[in-house]
């Protein structure tokens, strides 16, 4: 039976660029929770750990675009490596700064320079496309790295949260560094497959988010990154008004299983639907599957409402970036995709603060109304941005037929 997950390996040089993004991108989804645990753990104030690590995050989702800026220009193997020395520099820094209780601004000047990570989950889109760009391959591909993605994001956290808990409290951040350096290096490593480099943009240019139609796609992410912000802290306040505060894990597990699931299903369909009506139903499914979590009673409620949520996460991560890839210029898709990507992170930040406050305020059952907040909020700019979206693509499309 034809497997077309197995099929776009077969491009020499495909298993070792995805492999080493894996293990590149991890630290992504362990420093921030690791830094709010390796604080708390250190310092014992939550504020001050979740002020860090949001600085982090903030400052990761603004200089990574920069950075993948850099990577159209000059290559991505020229600029990664720098890049990373700062990031594993800047992180060694500030596990060095919690040890010796230095002052609390040491905490937030090296959590900016921490962010100068690069984003490997673009680089390796960027392989893919340069590999299948007008092929349905991309498609599979695009489908598999948010699956990836979404492994990424399950057993980050647990890593991070486990070993600063358990060994000490600075070893979940030293074994993302520890994973960063490695991947970035066996990374770079794969010189036969890096995209190569523009001449024309080597002189520079505006950035790309000027574009109107990536700043839809960048406002939507957002908006859907609120709502997974959202569902961690509201899941973990739900569950501990049940009394059982770790079955927040699996109501977490279950939410990224639907997506994961949904995601390796989504590859494989091949639609002739517009991309940017696709998008919008996404959305509006992503929106839909938001409001049942008023109604939840019990852990095994919320578990099934959340995998049922999850079925719309990867596919419209998925195309969301065939959009990108549509609309962006090849000498800037990097920088594109990275606007994207960071667009999820920092919705993540703003939804989880978001849901914070109003659990605090309003009990914890509440926070899930903000959830439905940002479904709203995307629906309304995917729908608001529909015609931009599809003039786009048709003038892009037109642009490269000519």
């Amino acid at each position: 039976m034809r497997n077309p997950y197995s099929e776009i390996f077969q491009a020499p040089g495909a298993k070792a660029f995805s492999a080493a993004g894996f293990v590149a991108r991890l630290p992504l989804s362990m420093i921030t929770l690791g830094i709010v645990t390796m604080l708390s753990e250190t310092h014992g104030e939550y504020w001050l750990a979740g002020a860090v690590s949001a600085t982090f995050a903030l400052a990761s989702g603004l200089i990574a675009p920069q950075v993948s800026r850099l990577v159209d220009r000059h290559g991505q193997r020229r600029v990664l490596v720098p890049a990373t020395l700062i990031s594993v520099s800047a992180l060694i820094s500030l596990m060095v700064a919690t040890h010796l209780k230095a002052p609390d601004w040491t905490l937030f000047l090296f959590a900016v320079l921490s962010g100068a990570m690069p984003s490997f989950s673009s680089f390796v889109r960027a392989r893919w496309t340069e590999l299948y760009r007008g092929s349905s391959k991309l498609h599979t591909a695009f489908a598999f790295e948010s699956v990836v993605d979404e492994a990424v994001f399950m057993v980050g956290p647990i890593l991070a949260v486990g070993l600063s808990v358990t060994v000490f409290p600075e070893a979940g951040p030293l074994t993302a560094t520890i994973f960063l350096t490695i991947g970035s290096l066996l990374f770079a490593a794969q010189r036969s497959t890096e995209p190569p480099i523009h001449a024309q943009e080597r002189s520079g240019g505006r950035s790309v988010i000027r574009l109107g139609s990536l700043q839809i796609i960048v406002l939507t992410l957002a908006s859907i990154g609120a709502i997974f912000g959202t569902a961690e802290v509201a899941a973990v306040a739900f569950a501990e008004a049940q009394g059982n505060k770790a079955a927040a894990s699996f109501a977490l597990s279950a939410y990224a299983s639907g997506s994961l699931i949904a995601g390796l299903a989504f590859g494989v369909l091949k639609l002739n639907m517009p991309l940017a009506r696709q998008l919008l139903i996404m959305i509006a499914l992503a929106a839909l599957t938001t409001l049942p979590l008023l109604i939840v009673s019990n852990i095994p409620m919320l578990c099934l409402v959340l995998f049922v949520a999850g079925v719309a996460v990867s596919p419209t991560i998925i195309t969301a970036m065939a959009l990108v890839e549509k609309l962006v210029p090849s000498s800037k898709l990097t920088e594109g995709m990275t606007w994207a990507i960071t667009s999820i992170g920092i919705g993540l930040a703003a939804g989880s603060s978001a849901a914070g406050w109003v659990i605090d305020t309003y009990g914890p059952t509440s926070g899930f109304l903000v959830s439905i907040t940002a479904g709203v909020v995307a629906f309304i700019v995917a729908l608001g941005g529909q015609g931009s979206l599809q003039r786009s693509v048709l003038g892009a499309t037109a642009s490269a037929t000519a």
